[in-house]
């Protein structure tokens, strides 16, 4: 699999639906409360944030390395954020917070709309 092809779709995906998605979870999410459970999640984003902007400095074989481990992070990340994090997040906000959120959300979202990227490596035979 030709290296550059994976690089510049992650590059693609981080700034289409990754790092939208993370601002959004900081920005409405996240901003009500701020203790360690959440700052470990936007550490996370920042460090997930800065391995995909090293990507082109990077030799190749490194670049494989690095992809994997950024689709490692990204994986701990949401099961972190599924398993502990979201939960935490429905104990400690009130209803009315929740529903706001997921207002908010919903508004931005209304539909899951598919990736529209030209180059979809992942379906060649």
């Amino acid at each position: 699999m030709d290296i550059e092809r994976i690089r510049k779709y992650v590059q693609y995906f981080w700034q289409e639906h990754l790092q939208p998605h993370f601002r959004e979870e900081e920005n409405i999410l996240f901003a009500p409360i701020k203790d360690k459970q959440v700052q470990r999640a936007i550490n996370e984003h920042k460090y997930i944030k800065l391995q995909i902007e090293a990507l082109p400095d990077y030799s190749e074989n490194s670049e494989r390395k690095s992809l994997a481990k950024i689709a490692d992070m990204v994986d701990e990340h949401v099961r972190y954020e599924e398993r502990e994090l979201f939960p935490h997040l429905e104990r400690k906000l009130r209803k009315e917070q929740l529903e706001n959120i997921g207002k908010l959300i919903q508004k931005r979202h209304p539909s899951s709309l598919p990736d529209q990227y030209a180059d979809q490596f992942w379906n060649i035979k």
